[in-house]
């Protein structure tokens, strides 16, 4: 009867400790969620990009008020916040590997070279290897790997990515980019490898990699952008949260106005995306001038004072951001990587010899690509970029591809072609592929060069002091931490 007795409180004390341990666990601090919960928010953090800062410093946008360091290249340390968002994503990527999904490991690791990507363009070498073992394994202080080193590892997650979303055909949730379809991601990410590849083309090698031949490779074998339904982009809605980035900025609306450079080359090439971009001049829309009337636009230089601008615009002879970008809710999508971009990446790819096929049939793909997204998400202007306008431009004098002579000449035609369509797309691509090609070419004030990169967080030199010193010393001497000096990708 004792022996029952004690077996019975212990199944009772056994009880009330799990009931307790159940009791204590809060139900609104939940310590695991789905990855299709954490997707989202990634995704709308990676795509959705309107910002200011490229735009002025790729010549396209001015303003007339508190000229930005962007404008003038004065721009000092750039930020790590990319860190918080691979954060995220390691956080999606065990929750992923807790419900055994490839799906969702696959597009963990496509984001960790989406956002590595981004850092290491911006600043050279950077924590790769330990740079998220912080919770996991106490590295609070992660090394910077080489630039050569992090390009290597981008490649790897690129491939394993490529190769997990092979294995899962099921539907993604939470998939704010392509619906779910994993045939999409698939597309994407062995686009971005050839993105990734053609950034290398100053380098013959990454890790023991020949570049052409890995781009080759991937061009052969793998599944890439096809048409515009393909772009990977965010495509907004008038709802909280959801609206175009600019919309109701104040800033866009009475401080935004066109560069004179980017107008001139539009100007010069007959290019009727323009009429999207810009807005007429005060003096051109008094006198009533036609909307595809190219004399109607004009911009200010990039190099003056903001007292010069002003007075230009009091002239009334300068063209303001098209209206759309901050009185339309929806806009256009962002679109972070796209069909267009990739045309012109193989064109380039075939003027190099790093594959085979008409370069001038990949570039013109690419214009008509562009043509094609202003047609539809611009319909105000769809009328004048309809097909027969596009093959007329691509006759221009200063388009026409077989006029190009020298693989130096189609490069620079091919690169201008990426950048006119860069406008508010793609971030800071514009700018990096001018640092790599010398293309298409920005204005600077005399005695200036250039910024190649951006300085170090401040914060780093608090919490990280040896690791950034070494990495600074190692690349480009002992306290060479300043934006003049090239990266390793652009040596």
């Amino acid at each position: 009867m004792k022996r029952i007795l004690i077996i019975l409180l212990s199944c009772l004390a056994l009880v009330s400790c799990e009931n307790l341990t159940s009791m204590n666990v809060d139900p609104n601090n939940v310590t695991t969620t789905h990855p299709q919960l954490l997707l989202p928010d990634i995704a709308w953090n990676a795509f959705s990009d309107a910002s200011t800062g490229p735009v002025h410093a790729c010549r396209m946008q001015v303003k007339n008020d508190q000229i930005s360091s962007e404008q003038t290249y004065t721009w000092t340390r750039g930020s790590f916040g990319d860190y918080a968002n691979l954060r995220n994503v390691q956080k999606m990527e065990e929750e992923a590997q807790a419900i055994g999904s490839n799906a969702y490991i696959g597009l963990a690791e496509f984001f960790k070279a989406y956002f590595f990507y981004n850092l290491t363009m911006t600043f050279g070498d950077i924590p790769y290897s330990q740079a998220l073992k912080g919770e996991t394994e106490q590295v609070y202080t992660p090394v910077y790997d080489t630039q050569e080193q992090v390009f290597v590892g981008i490649l790897h997650n690129l491939s394993t990515a490529d190769s997990l979303l092979a294995l899962d055909a099921s539907v993604i949730d939470g998939d704010i980019i392509y619906g779910g379809d994993v045939s999409q991601w698939r597309k994407l990410v062995n686009s971005f490898r050839l993105k990734v590849l053609m950034s290398l083309s100053r380098r013959g090698t990454v890790g023991g990699m020949d570049v052409a031949t890995e781009f080759a490779a991937v061009v052969a074998e793998k599944p890439l952008f096809e048409s515009i339904d393909d772009d990977a982009k965010v495509v907004y809605e008038d709802k909280t949260g959801m609206r175009y980035p600019q919309y109701n900025s104040t800033m866009q609306s009475t401080e935004a106005y066109s560069d004179s450079t980017f107008v001139q080359r539009l100007v010069d090439r007959q290019d009727p995306r323009l009429f999207t971009f810009c807005q007429q001049t005060k003096n051109a829309q008094e006198a009533g001038l036609a909307v595809d009337d190219f004399t109607a636009y004009e911009g200010g230089d990039p190099i003056v004072t903001a007292d010069r601008i002003n007075a230009k615009v009091g002239e009334g002879k300068i063209s303001k951001l098209n209206e759309r970008f901050y009185f339309d809710a929806v806009n256009e999508p962002s679109i972070w990587l796209g069909y267009a971009e990739v045309q012109q990446i193989l064109a380039e790819a075939v003027v190099r010899g790093w594959i085979a096929g008409n370069a001038q049939t990949y570039y013109e793909n690419g214009v008509r690509a562009s043509f094609e997204f202003y047609r539809t998400y611009c319909t105000d202007y769809a009328q004048y970029l309809s097909e027969d306008a596009v093959e007329t431009y691509l006759d221009g004098e200063l388009v026409d591809f077989a006029q190009a002579t020298t693989n130096e000449e189609r490069i620079a035609l091919i690169i201008m072609q990426k950048y006119i369509a860069f406008f508010y797309q793609g971030g800071w691509t514009p700018y990096y592929e001018q640092l790599r090609t010398g293309y298409p070419g920005f204005r600077v004030s005399a005695g200036t060069d250039y910024p190649r990169r951006w300085m170090y967080p401040q914060s780093e030199y608090t919490n990280n002091a040896a690791n950034v010193e070494a990495a600074i010393t190692r690349q480009f001497g002992m306290g060479n931490d300043n934006i003049s000096e090239s990266t390793w990708q652009n040596e």
